[in-house]
């Protein structure tokens, strides 16, 4: 997390457009056999000609809990009166921190994220959160994934990934192991029907 106090645009990596697939949900193909994506469901928080960023949402975090995380930046209360569920984010910088939350908490550090969403990777939201307040729904996210300059969408044209609107119960609720099945049932999608030559939607 960032302690110092930055603005969206100087706290996260290519935020620049709003275009592209900005705020959507990529779906991995079950072709993508990456130990950092298979079966993965990634939350597209920034895309543009720069490249994109995305924050895997099924791989729960199992080597740290949110009370350690507080303990570690020295945050109180503890315990705090509410927690948020912590997961691996990606491969890209694996020690910082990310909440992807809804948008009804923001701060000046927050980037929005497709309008009803948005990424915070300051301490205010953590102590908003141990508090009692912060946003209806949240997740922390260890690291993130990244592509370079027209890295995704290469990845995209040689179907290894699928694209789908978020909704918040994709994202926030249900069963994390059931995520990407889920993600595949939204686009009407039976995963042993699909093949590697699948088109993208």
């Amino acid at each position: 997390m960032a302690r110092r106090s930055r603005t969206a645009a100087t706290a996260f990596p290519m935020v620049q457009g709003t275009g592209y697939l900005s705020g959507q949900m990529l779906i991995a193909m079950p072709s993508l056999q990456s130990p950092s994506f298979a079966q993965t469901v990634i939350c597209l928080v920034a895309h543009s000609a720069e490249g994109a960023m995305g924050i895997v949402v099924n791989k729960p975090l199992e080597t740290l809990s949110f009370d350690d995380l507080l303990k570690q930046l020295d945050l109180s209360p503890r315990p705090p009166q509410r927690r948020l569920p912590m997961f691996q984010g990606g491969p890209v910088e694996g020690g910082r921190g990310f909440v992807l939350h809804t948008a009804d908490w923001s701060s000046d550090q927050s980037l929005p994220v497709g309008g009803e969403f948005a990424l915070t990777a300051s301490v205010d939201i953590l102590k908003a959160v141990a508090g009692g307040g912060g946003p209806r729904q949240g997740m922390l996210a260890l690291g993130y994934a990244g592509w370079g300059p027209g890295q995704l969408e290469e990845e995209i044209q040689a179907n290894a990934w699928l694209s789908v609107p978020p909704d918040e119960e994709l994202l926030f609720g249900g069963d994390d192991a059931r995520k990407w099945r889920a993600a595949l049932a939204k686009l009407k999608i039976d995963p042993l029907l699909l093949s590697d030559a699948a088109g993208h939607a």
